[in-house]
């Protein structure tokens, strides 16, 4: 591998501008320690894209991400967009033009920040390209129509190949981790969608005679995440469920401003925080970074998983190692309950990977 990683930035809105320049900063530090040297290219993306291009993800940008494996991506205000470009969002164009199948979202509690659930640490594998959300499941159009003004219908998706290519992402991430899978559903209601999905994971499973593997109908889920975190490890589930189980996850763990997220393809992976944009308190320095940080931590794992290069893993274990180190403390920003600002806390994560 060559020592200079090259890495796209797509800022985004809001506080994008504020916490993914703390994150890269935060990276490059790290991977500097490792002899590595970071290459930034910024891209149009968002709001700002609009203005200038008339499209929040110009066809410039489409392009020249084809010349990047990894990309740094802020959260996008799609809401504000005029209505002509509101739909699809930003993340879904780039899920859906380069197949980032596979959202990874873990969440674990850290010292220094009161948590729900001080013992939880879990990995939701999310499987991305389909289900009910209404931006993924159709080839062209939206999942989401009204035949008449009284009525509205949803279409939701789910494929045997998409199913037992998330189910593998996930035993993997399990050998890596603790050797749990639970297979997430509701088989029970939705037997044939669900169904499916279940079935796919539980065949996948035995490829993997090393790993455990239970399963869960989603409600039950919810309430043992409260209940008994610690009794989980790798969580594989659909688009929906896995949307609204991670954030679950995140706030037991402490807060959604602490949650990371990597959307992946066998090839290609973008970080993207969990949180969206906030735009109620963009430009005001008091944004909270841990989660872009994490997410560029979780980056360069990816990577290094993908290319052998050691430095890159060992960079990702400092910048966590900084993040609960700065965090236990007592340095956060102020959703935390610290008085730190955005760039504060950014540099004293920095001085701790450098």
């Amino acid at each position: 591998m060559t020592d200079t990683l090259r890495l796209a930035l797509l800022e985004g809105d809001g506080i994008g501008p504020e916490v993914v320049p703390v994150a890269v900063d935060v990276a490059t530090r790290a991977l500097a320690a490792q002899g590595l040297t970071v290459e930034t290219t910024a891209l149009p993306f968002g709001a700002a894209a609009v203005e200038s291009d008339g499209a929040p993800v110009p066809a410039s940008t489409l392009d020249a991400l084809e010349k990047f494996d990894l990309w740094v991506v802020g959260p996008h205000d799609s809401a504000s967009y005029p209505a002509e470009v509101r739909y699809p969002p930003p993340g879904a164009v780039l899920r859906k033009q380069f197949g980032l199948y596979a959202n990874l979202r873990p969440a674990r509690a850290v010292s220094g920040v009161t948590a729900t659930a001080p013992d939880i640490d879990v990995l939701v594998v999310r499987e991305n390209s389909e289900g009910l959300y209404a931006d993924r499941n159709m080839t062209i159009g939206s999942g989401e129509f009204m035949p008449t003004p009284d009525v509205a219908l949803a279409v939701g998706v789910v494929t045997r190949a998409a199913s037992e290519r998330i189910a593998v992402e996930a035993f993997e991430a399990a050998r890596r981790r603790r050797g749990h899978v639970t297979v997430v559903h509701k088989a029970n209601v939705l037997r044939l969608t669900t169904g499916l999905f279940r079935d796919e994971c539980l065949a996948v499973a035995e490829r993997y005679p090393d790993v455990r593997v239970d399963e869960q109908h989603v409600d039950a889920m919810a309430a043992l995440l409260v209940r008994r975190p610690a009794d989980f490890d790798v969580i594989v589930t659909e688009n929906l469920f896995g949307d609204i189980l991670s954030d679950l996850a995140a706030e037991l763990s402490g807060s959604l401003g602490l949650a990371p997220s990597i959307n992946a393809s066998d090839t290609r992976a973008m970080a993207q925080a969990v949180h969206g944009a906030a735009p109620d308190i963009a430009g005001r320095g008091i944004a909270d970074p841990v989660a872009m940080i994490g997410s560029g931590a979780m980056l360069l794992r990816w990577h290094a998983a993908r290319s052998g290069d050691s430095r890159l893993s060992a960079a990702a274990d400092a910048i966590d190692g900084a993040v609960a180190h700065v965090l236990g403390e007592g340095i956060a920003t102020a959703d935390l309950g610290g008085g730190a600002s955005t760039s504060e806390f950014g540099a004293a994560v920095a001085a701790q990977v450098g």
